[in-house]
């Protein structure tokens, strides 16, 4: 009996820090998509032409891939945290956290699909465009 308190002790242990490294993870996820987006941001103006639209797309996709990402990690950690102290609350806890999640990707997943979808016609267009007509001069 006391080996088996022993390696439920262990594995309290492991789930708490394994918990914490990927709420952690997630949090530098949500923290570096922030500073990858700036810098999107920054470089974009950087280059931007008076009179273009600001690709507003693009940040989106960059930002959202990056909350994508971090969502798996949050939910991760919450699996682990109810595999080891298992009690009915929890539980229902985990499966409210986890649906909301799941859609939240879900939804986030079908948005970035659909702005990547978008960023490629407008990218086969302007392609198709300078092939047609040749590359577009600034001076009127």
């Amino acid at each position: 009996m006391e080996l088996l308190q022993g390696w439920e002790h262990g594995l309290n242990w492991l789930v708490a820090w394994a918990k914490i490294i990927l709420e952690s993870i997630s949090v530098f996820c949500v923290m570096l998509g922030l500073l990858k987006t700036g810098q999107l941001i920054v470089q974009i103006r950087r280059r931007q032409r008076r009179g273009e639209e600001f690709p507003f797309n693009q940040i989106r996709l960059r930002f959202g891939t990056w909350l994508a990402v971090a969502l798996e990690f949050q939910l991760g950690a919450d699996v682990l945290a109810t595999t080891v102290t298992p009690s009915t609350d929890d539980l229902i806890r985990l499966a409210i956290i986890a649906v909301v999640r799941t859609l939240l990707n879900y939804f986030l997943g079908k948005e970035l699909e659909a702005e990547m979808a978008l960023e490629h016609r407008k990218e086969a267009h302007q392609a198709h465009m300078a092939a047609t007509y040749g590359p577009q001069s600034d001076t009127v």
